[in-house]
């Protein structure tokens, strides 16, 4: 069993690398072998038909994304805004639920209620995120897209997008947990939000005026985005942490910060020596 699933990781791998690179038309089971190592006909005694190929890089793909969001955790002890000396000013106890305990790390898919103060944070994890898949993990984000797009031709591939449900599944929890109003609704609408962010920083003209991906002033600007659709869903007052957003007015980085190497191996949605971002979330 081990090493079928190690056989899995290497030829799904070997497709992201392929879709990133080339897109749909780069995919052949030919392709994978070569990229892969592999034998001649290895990926096709795995993936008989080009459907089951592309169904398992899903899978692949969905397996990174949702260890990417569990590894995502909400510190509460001693928290720092970006840029700032020290921690972060508590919020007044009015401003929304009880934060999670201090000196306790709270997970995404945690259940602790959360207030404005571990949301500002929980902003800044999500913007690492992001940024962290417009780089290291650019390779997967792009073959994440080019799986999303290829579905919306061939309506039989159209299952792979339930795999994209885990993110708003857990959006809509973690709003819940913020006491938001239909957090089903606003939970759904924020994985929309944040996942439109992660196309416009990658492909769309976001990628041409945004700060270089992997540099400070990249992940300030995506916190102060993110932390402002957060704090909108949540229906919470964004002054009401006590501390100011992120400011964006830095000096531009001179960092270029593509990212385009595939990383070790976000939902769709393990890394290692993987190719390592939610079927459409």
């Amino acid at each position: 069993m081990a090493v079928r699933r190690d056989r899995f990781a290497v030829i799904t791998d070997a497709a992201i690398e392929l879709l990133a690179e080339l897109g749909m038309r780069g995919l052949t089971h030919r392709a994978v072998d070569a990229r892969a190592g592999l034998p001649l006909g290895s990926t096709s005694a795995y993936f008989r038909t080009r459907k089951a190929l592309i169904e398992a890089v899903v899978r692949r793909l969905a397996d990174l994304d949702r260890a990417d969001l569990e590894a995502t955790e909400l510190p509460t002890e001693e928290p720092t805004t970006p840029g700032s000396a020290g921690p972060a000013s508590p919020a007044p106890a009015s401003a929304g639920p009880a934060s999670a305990t201090a000196g306790s790390a709270v997970s995404i898919s945690g259940t602790e209620p959360l207030g404005p103060r571990d949301l500002d944070l929980l902003a800044g994890r999500i913007a690492g995120l992001l940024d962290q898949w417009l780089t290291v993990g650019r390779t997967r984000t792009l073959a994440r897209y080019a799986c999303l797009l290829e579905a919306t031709h061939h309506p039989e591939l159209r299952d792979i997008l339930a795999y994209g449900t885990a993110s708003r599944t857990q959006a809509r929890a973690l709003l819940s947990r913020a006491g938001a109003a239909d957090p089903e609704q606003r939970g759904n609408h924020l994985v929309a939000c944040v996942d439109g962010l992660l196309f416009d920083r990658l492909v769309g003209a976001g990628s041409l005026t945004a700060p270089a991906p992997g540099s400070e002033q990249s992940r300030r600007d995506l916190h102060q985005a993110v932390r402002t659709v957060l704090f909108a869903m949540a229906g919470i007052d964004p002054g009401s942490t006590g501390t100011e957003p992120p400011s964006t007015a830095d000096p531009p980085s001179t960092g270029t910060g593509t990212g385009t190497g595939a990383p070790p191996t976000a939902d769709l949605p393990p890394t290692g020596a993987s190719t390592g971002a939610s079927t459409g979330r």
